[in-house]
């Protein structure tokens, strides 16, 4: 398979039990390293997507092309150039032939003008097409995640994935990340190196060098003691109140949230280390989550290996397709293709 705006590898982790990648393709470069380090740096390709020109025939191609001009916390801009990068991705798709493909986005992107003119590509191309919205929770995944997938077959009609959890089963919190040490031990990752095309940049890192944590003011510990199970920014006093909360009684309420022990986490987005962006204080320790914990809740293993600074991991496992949830699309596709 080719793996397209790879990322740091979800898609690859999810789909190598049952496909072979030999082409993979990522512009960040810390992402591309991360890759590099669990899949081979043989086929990875670290650069812009236009400018691959050597494209191998392969069963299968996937990919999640930049979506922040889609998004719902971005500028949802129509004329975002990074909303047109599935052309470069359909680009490869008919320079490879392959037998199936399966794009990843947010949920907008279904309902926008670009998905309309890919249905009209992939027509054209002899692709048949099926598409919809998977919640990340209902495949085993500790986390509400909800994306859009979108599945091309050349040799008939490729149908989604059927849920395996309900909601009555679904894996909580608590699954994921017991057990782990209270306290990470410290603030910063371990001091080593790497080489990865052609720069040096942190890494390797893997497992508990992950449970990193921040260095809170006394104001901002004293808001995570006073925020209870599943509470938010609507749980504290007005002490602790922000001025612009404090004149804003209204709007989300998962901003300074906590999560519960035995519920799925919300979507783990790139500044998960931030109380003050979303659901991400430990349902029980004053504290958020850590990386390691984060890429738990994303269902990437402890053994999977991670480059670049906690900055850049941070954005590689909030951009992530959670590894569970790719392959429960990869078993539909290879039993499809058989």
């Amino acid at each position: 398979m080719i793996d397209l705006f790879a990322g740091c590898g979800g898609l690859s982790q999810g789909f190598r039990a049952a496909f072979d990648p030999v082409l993979a393709v990522e512009h960040d470069h810390a992402a591309a390293a991360t890759y590099a380090a669990n899949f081979g740096p043989e086929h990875v390709h670290q650069g812009d997507i236009a400018t691959v020109t050597d494209v191998p025939e392969v069963d299968l191609v996937v990919g999640g092309p930049p979506c922040q001009g889609f998004s719902a916390l971005g500028s949802r801009d129509v004329d975002d150039p990074r909303n047109a990068l599935w052309r470069e991705y359909f680009r490869v798709v008919r320079a490879a032939r392959p037998r199936a493909f399966v794009i990843e986005n947010v949920d907008r992107f279904l309902g926008s003008a670009e998905f309309a003119l890919l249905r009209t590509e992939a027509a054209a191309a002899g692709y048949e097409l099926s598409w919809g919205l998977l919640l990340a929770a209902d495949f085993g995944v500790p986390q509400r995640r909800k994306r859009a997938f979108v599945l091309g077959s050349r040799v008939g009609a490729l149908p989604l994935p059927t849920p395996t959890h309900t909601r009555a089963d679904w894996v909580g919190v608590r699954t994921a990340i017991t057990g782990l040490p209270a306290a990470p031990a410290s603030t910063t990752l371990p001091s080593r190196s790497v080489r990865a095309f052609g720069r040096t940049l942190p890494g390797d890192f893997r497992g508990l060098d992950l449970h990193v944590g921040r260095n809170p003011t006394p104001l901002s510990l004293a808001r995570y003691r006073a925020i209870p199970p599943g509470g938010g920014r609507f749980d504290l006093p007005d002490d602790l109140l922000p001025r612009c909360w404090r004149e804003k009684r209204t709007g989300t309420t998962d901003v300074m949230g906590r999560m519960r022990w035995d519920q799925p986490s919300l979507t783990i987005r790139t500044e998960f280390f931030k109380p003050e962006k979303g659901r991400y204080l430990h349902p029980e320790h004053h504290r958020p989550i850590t990386h390691l914990e984060a890429a738990r809740l994303q269902s990437f293993p402890d053994t999977f290996r991670w480059r670049g600074s906690k900055i850049e991991i941070a954005r590689q496992i909030g951009n992530a397709v959670p590894p569970l949830l790719a392959g429960a699309v990869a078993a539909r596709v290879a039993d499809h293709l058989g």
